[in-house]
């Protein structure tokens, strides 16, 4: 099997992340799985064809037969098994991705756990992305802001080539509240805010706040800034040598041990774990 993997170098990106990527021609019959991930990944077909096994909404495993120029998204916690093609094996590039503006793409897009594969209505548009996709993986020595830009251009493209986009979900006023709210968390996630706040500077109450930031976010105004917040503390503890405890505070959280556990929430490890793998 000829194959390349590449893990992305920065974790620090909030909107979009990139965290692993890779181009693979599998031998005839190559399974992979059964497995779940953390984050999203899509797979586009080169060439061949293969079977997509994997769990929709209803906790059903449902197969999908995927051909050259098709694709599939995998969700988290998803259970998924793929396998190649015995006479025609596929060839295909693919990336894992996450973050803020995940759910406004998948919408987009119209993927779900129920409607996973891609298929491209515009050629030009599918080519491209493509093209995306093949040079993000064979560009791994570029820096991580040159391969988020390409990785931007792939989400774009993957959208113009489905041609099928989806009435907003929040108004023009929403839109306003949001901006006006992650605005205010980026200016001041450092301080002791709370929901409330963010609420009240945008005008309006909290569980509208959090209705219209979970319809566009897929997260809640709470999850968006714990989720900033510990983005911010990974920065820290990979380019300072600031202790945790200080760390915490300039992020938010003067009690260390409530540091230590929301950090451990988002990324699984103790900040000072985390700071030991990231050296």
């Amino acid at each position: 099997m000829d194959n390349n993997f590449h893990i992305f170098p920065s974790e620090t990106f909030i909107d979009l992340c990139l965290y692993q990527y890779g181009h693979e021609k599998c031998t005839p019959g190559h399974l992979f799985g059964p497995a779940t991930r953390n984050h999203y990944l899509f797979h586009y077909v080169l060439s061949g064809t293969g079977t997509l096994m994997a769990t929709n909404s209803k906790g059903q495993n449902v197969n999908y037969q995927v051909r050259s120029g098709q694709g599939f998204m995998i969700f988290p916690g998803q259970i998924t098994t793929y396998v190649a093609d015995i006479q025609v094996p596929w060839e295909y590039v693919w990336v894992e991705f996450d973050g803020l503006r995940t759910t406004e793409i998948l919408n987009v897009c119209g993927f779900s756990k129920d409607a996973p594969v891609y298929m491209a209505h515009s050629r030009e548009a599918r080519k491209k992305m493509a093209d995306e996709l093949i040079y993000i993986s064979q560009n791994s020595e570029q820096s991580p802001f040159h391969l988020m830009g390409h990785f931007y251009l792939f989400a774009d493209l993957l959208a113009q080539s489905v041609a099928r986009p989806q009435p907003a979900a929040t108004s023009k006023m929403s839109d306003y509240y949001i901006k006006e709210a992650i605005n205010f968390i980026e200016q001041n996630f450092q301080n002791d805010i709370s929901i409330e706040d963010v609420a009240a500077v945008c005008g309006i109450n909290r569980s509208y706040l959090g209705r219209i930031f979970r319809t566009s976010t897929g997260r809640s105004p709470q999850e968006f800034l714990i989720h900033y917040r510990m983005t911010k503390a990974a920065e820290l503890l990979k380019l300072t040598t600031l202790s945790i405890g200080d760390i915490g505070s300039a992020v938010g959280y003067e009690n260390a041990l409530h540091f230590s556990r929301a950090f451990k929430n988002v990324y699984g490890v103790s900040p000072r774990a985390w700071r030991e793998q990231h050296r």
